[in-house]
């Protein structure tokens, strides 16, 4: 099935706003840290949402894939992830920046990564990060973090997913 749009044809399976994976940080940005692990409030609804807005939901974040599944783990059996967060892809990666590249099957441009630390942000990227205001000690229960998150999220374009 395909929709018309100002001249163009767009498949149904093809985002209007081009993004098809949100790559995801985790310390700062989900949780606290991997050593406290509190998460972050809203972060059950807010991965729904991510999942409802793109096609692909990844992890790509500086804690070891090990130390990730065990958190996610931990996160979902207390109710504050969604189970399929547990079996998220995770992007394996290498030097000083979260270059988008090193997500397969997509380009640079069609990833959003939503990170607290533009350190991590590989240069000429930077159209593609989604500043998440750090999630830091004392960890309010108010924090509205990723409520921004999503507004940021809405003002890209970037409603609803594509039909999966």
């Amino acid at each position: 099935m395909t929709e018309e749009r100002k001249g163009h044809i767009q498949k149904e399976s093809e985002p209007p706003h081009g993004i098809k994976v949100i790559a995801l940080d985790v310390e700062g940005t989900l949780i606290s840290n991997a050593m406290s692990q509190f998460p972050r409030p809203g972060l059950k609804f807010f991965l729904e949402q991510c999942q409802q807005r793109a096609s692909r939901v990844v992890i790509f974040t500086a804690i070891s894939h090990r130390r990730f599944e065990a958190l996610a783990r931990t996160l979902v059996h207390e109710g504050s992830a969604p189970p399929w967060f547990a079996t998220l892809e995770f992007i394996e990666w290498s030097g000083p920046h979260k270059d988008l590249r090193f997500v397969p099957g997509v380009t640079p441009q069609q990833v959003v990564l939503v990170d607290d630390l533009e350190q991590y942000v590989a240069p000429g990227q930077q159209a593609q990060w989604v500043k998440a205001p750090a999630f830091e000690a004392p960890y309010s229960p108010q924090d509205r973090g990723l409520w921004q998150v999503l507004d940021a999220f809405d003002r890209l374009g970037l409603y609803n997913a594509p039909s999966k």
